[in-house]
């Protein structure tokens, strides 16, 4: 054992490969191999030894450079809002809200960013204060990438307007990345990726540019996909997909 994990080494707390399994990391023995394979870190420091105790209270346990969450009261939750349904825990006009998706829960949950009413796909939902305060400030760019039915035949020239930028209203605004799926006469797809957290922002750019919404779904928020998540589905989001979440935001 090197001296720096002596240091790590806190007697009475649980051995580093338990404490990783318990996170749902992966199996004792799955958690015992990224330990040997130089993948596991505690405090800054990269333990290769299989002796090492940690305290899961207060041990920062980074896998592959990806946070692990320890603490077993934080939940993240990944939902597909459905149309209809707005982006509040309560309201007033007693119309639809997240709430409504989690009835069951008993933790006080936060709803990171909003999508419009009309505008379904993933939102999450979490009771981690610091990882949602962190996931909509616009400092840490955290992508989202929507796929657009779109009025009108898109041509792929609208690809370099809008990741050169427009301006709207309350500012410029440049796509990271615009993609052209499908055009026909009528309407197109499109999917476009940004990272603005600004109000109704995919369907003030697709209007400015003479191609208004006529259905939009969030696909990913960060690198949180909708996978095979239907409306009105809820999942936990746990593991090595929410260690990649908080390391995206330096947690």
């Amino acid at each position: 054992m090197s001296r720096r994990e002596q240091d790590l080494h806190d007697p009475n707390g649980e051995r580093l490969q338990k404490v990783l399994a318990h996170a749902g990391v992966g199996s004792r023995r799955a958690s015992e191999e990224l330990i040997e394979q130089g993948r596991v870190s505690v405090d800054g420091v990269i333990v290769r030894q299989l002796g090492i105790r940690v305290n899961p209270e207060t041990a920062v346990i980074h896998v592959d450079g990806d946070r692990v969450q320890l603490d077993e009261d934080k939940m993240t939750l990944a939902v597909y809002k459905e149309r209809g349904v707005v982006s509040t825990m309560s309201d007033d006009q007693g119309r639809p809200t997240l709430a409504d998706y989690v009835v069951e829960r008993k933790e006080r949950l936060y709803h990171v960013g909003r999508l419009d009413a009309e505008t379904e796909g993933i939102i999450l939902l979490t009771n981690d204060g610091d990882l949602a305060h962190r996931l909509m400030h616009p400092s840490f760019e955290v992508p989202k990438i929507y796929v657009a039915r779109v009025e009108g035949t898109v041509t792929r020239g609208l690809t370099k307007v809008l990741e050169k930028g427009i301006t709207l209203e309350d500012g410029p605004i440049k796509v990271d990345r615009f993609t052209l799926r499908e055009a026909g006469p009528k309407y197109s797809i499109v999917e476009i990726e940004l990272h603005s957290g600004r109000n109704r922002i995919v369907r003030r750019i697709m209007e400015e540019v003479g191609f208004p919404v006529m259905d939009l779904v969030r696909t990913q928020f960060g690198n949180i996909r909708i996978g095979r998540l239907r409306p009105g589905q809820v999942r936990t989001v746990g593991g090595s997909e929410l260690g990649a979440l908080m390391s995206m935001v330096d947690l």
